[in-house]
């Protein structure tokens, strides 16, 4: 039967962040109450958190622990146990401390005799000097009680993390929850079995706080997004109930996880859970849906829809032509209902750049839809959210900005663009300026030229306080290869204009791109130890290059030299594509001592030592000039 007034529920699905909201939900909501529907939202991420790192939670972890036999106890396990009075006192303020609620337990936590500390601790060894002194002195100094407070608060929930994963569920993370279930998965076998198996501590929890969400929303309809691997299998639990409890709910599945990985989706047991799932942005597929729920359009006038069809039970594809809501016009994202005071702000590494991902709320935003250079080969060029570039002008993008503070009283702002674009942010820091709006900003773009000194200096006095691009692998070669339309030396010069006006800078780092050889591995390595030497660069983050299918290098490998290997039949999820590589490079090998050196660089350590002593094996010298980044950067001035 049509549904005359649909409620919308938009749900974040464990797990995503715990120090401020996925803004999926709040794009929605606020692009559906702007259409005049009824429409909420709920963080169940941060809910489960919240539930299993109290009081009551740590009770019903030690009946677990209880119920172990003996055997299979860690030695994790019997720490907590050995401490679980100490646990059962310090949770609850350290939470509200994490909270910002009670700041003046920091002084206890600084202490280190109030939390009990577990094996997470034992990463605090590696600072201390051979005097035997303070620890963190270096990071911290003499005053720097609170973020000291917070970074021994962050191991400890650590530590109890590790408690509930040996004790508990052994896929529980804090972000990455159970993420195999559904990463590249060809089969729906997986998750599945996940989902039929008994339910355990986190199961329950998570079964309880949706049946809580429904009783108080009483929605028609459940959007759940689920942006990672790690949120699906949660998504489905959530599903689940839903579909137990409450079986005229609509169901709807969406996010980046559905619009990478399940485009030729055919598998009709995800319908057993979701009544639709729809791909790329959502704005134009809803309208449709909740039109064709009124009954005032026929199904197949979906857009980008998966359906089951109720007579055959196979899987259909609905996508009739109908345009997307331009970015203009799809309103300004409401945080409404969401629980602002309750977000915990973690600092698990001691680095100024690399924290902002895990601390403080900020307001997420986007300046543009897609990206406005679509070409790197590695990227997932030929999707929606990237190949659909869409901009809205400063005017509009500041009228957001101001409603967003007045709605959440917070001036943070992070800018979850691909790449935005130099030309956009030079016209919002001026639209900012010229209006006296006083925000903290920082977000992603490409390391291009026009990012002079001029405009940096700009960006910083609008408010920018970091900047995060791809250097990828630090090779021209390389780069022109990827078509990542930079090279060494222009990033350089970039990245130094941006943090001689203040600006923290993080470079996306990758190996394992086809063709790069041991030499080029290594004389990378040695381009980015020169960048952290000069300044230019505050924090960055190594990860192993993959091909999708998406990708230029997925859909035409023969022009980068390597051969896809075949896939099995799918009917699940497709995204990630091995290949062969004809260089033979064994690059998980080199991994290692690519992120041990990194790692050490962000802590200003090591940064004059040969770039081989990080590999366990014989690699050769580099054939990069140590002062390379220092001659690029000269000769800009």
């Amino acid at each position: 039967m049509p549904i005359s007034y649909p409620r919308v529920l938009s749900v974040i699905p464990p797990m995503t962040q715990l120090n401020t909201p996925y803004p999926s939900t709040a794009y929605l909501t606020g692009f559906l109450r702007s259409r005049g529907v009824d429409a909420v939202q709920e963080d169940l991420a941060l809910a489960l958190v919240l539930k299993l790192f109290c009081a009551e939670g740590l009770i019903a972890i030690r009946s677990c622990i209880d119920a172990l036999p003996p055997k299979k106890q860690t030695a994790r396990v019997a720490v907590f146990r050995g401490q679980f009075d100490r646990y059962l006192a310090t949770i609850a303020p350290t939470i509200a401390f994490l909270q910002n609620t009670d700041s003046t337990i920091g002084h206890r936590i600084v202490s280190r005799r109030f939390l009990p500390e577990g094996a997470r601790f034992a990463s605090l060894d590696v600072y201390v000097d051979d005097d035997g002194g303070d620890p963190l002195a270096w990071a911290f100094g003499a005053l720097g009680m609170q973020d000291r407070a917070r970074h021994l608060a962050t191991l400890y929930l650590n530590d109890i993390a590790d408690v509930l994963r040996d004790a508990v569920d052994p896929r529980f993370e804090f972000v990455r929850y159970a993420e195999s279930l559904a990463q590249s998965q060809p089969t729906f076998e997986p998750l599945a079995a996940a989902l039929a198996a008994p339910f355990n501590l986190v199961d329950e929890t998570l079964f309880a706080l949706t049946r809580e969400a429904i009783a108080k929303h009483t929605p028609d309809v459940v959007l759940i997004s689920a942006p990672f691997p790690g949120a699906v299998y949660a998504a489905f639990r959530i599903a689940q109930t839903i579909k137990q409890r409450h079986p005229d709910i609509v169901t709807v599945l969406g996010g980046g996880y559905a619009n990478t990985e399940l485009r030729e989706l055919a598998e009709p047991r995800v319908f057993d859970y979701f009544d639709y799932v729809t791909l790329d942005a959502g704005e134009r597929p809803l309208l449709n849906l909740l039109a064709h729920l009124r009954g005032e359009l026929p199904q197949v006038a979906l857009v980008r829809a998966f359906v089951r069809d109720a007579a055959t039970r196979k899987v259909r594809y609905i996508n009739a032509s109908d345009a997307d809501v331009a970015f203009g016009e799809v309103g300004t994202p409401t945080w409404d209902g969401l629980p602002l005071n309750r977000y915990l702000s973690l600092l698990d590494m001691l680095n100024p750049m690399h924290r902002l991902w895990s601390d403080g709320r900020w307001n997420k935003l986007t300046v543009a839809h897609g990206c406005y250079w679509k070409q790197c080969s590695f990227c997932d060029v030929s999707l929606d959210y990237i190949s659909r570039y869409d901009a809205a002008s400063a005017t509009t993008l500041v009228d957001r900005i101001e409603a967003i503070v007045k709605e959440t009283g917070q001036t943070g702002f992070h800018f979850v663009d691909e790449a935005a674009p130099p030309k956009v942010l030079k016209a919002l820091a001026l639209e900012l300026i010229r209006r006296g709006v006083s925000i903290s900003w920082w977000g992603n773009i490409r390391f291009e030229k026009s990012f002079n000194p001029q405009l940096c200096q700009l960006l910083a006095d609008s408010g920018c306080i970091a900047i995060s691009g791809g250097l990828e692998v630090a090779s021209d070669r390389l780069l022109k290869l990827m078509k990542k339309g930079v090279s060494v030396d222009q990033v350089a010069r970039v990245t130094r204009a941006f943090t001689d006006a203040g600006v923290l800078v993080h470079a996306y780092l990758m190996y394992g791109f086809p063709s790069q050889t041991v030499q080029d591995t290594v004389d990378a390595l040695e381009y980015v130890r020169q960048l952290f030497e000069e300044g230019c660069l505050q924090s960055g983050f190594f990860h192993r290059f993959t091909c999708t299918v998406h990708s230029p290098v997925g859909k035409n490998p023969e022009e980068y030299g390597v051969r896809l290997l075949p896939l099995p039949p799918i009917t699940f999820a497709k995204n990630d594509i091995g290949f062969h590589d004809p260089t033979g490079v064994n690059h998980d090998a080199m991994g290692s001592a690519l992120n041990k050196a990194l790692y050490n660089y962000m802590h200003g350590i090591g940064l004059e030592q040969d770039v081989r002593s990080w590999f366990v094996t014989k690699v050769p010298k580099t054939q990069v000039a140590r002062n390379k980044i220092a001659q690029a950067i000269a000769s800009a001035e």
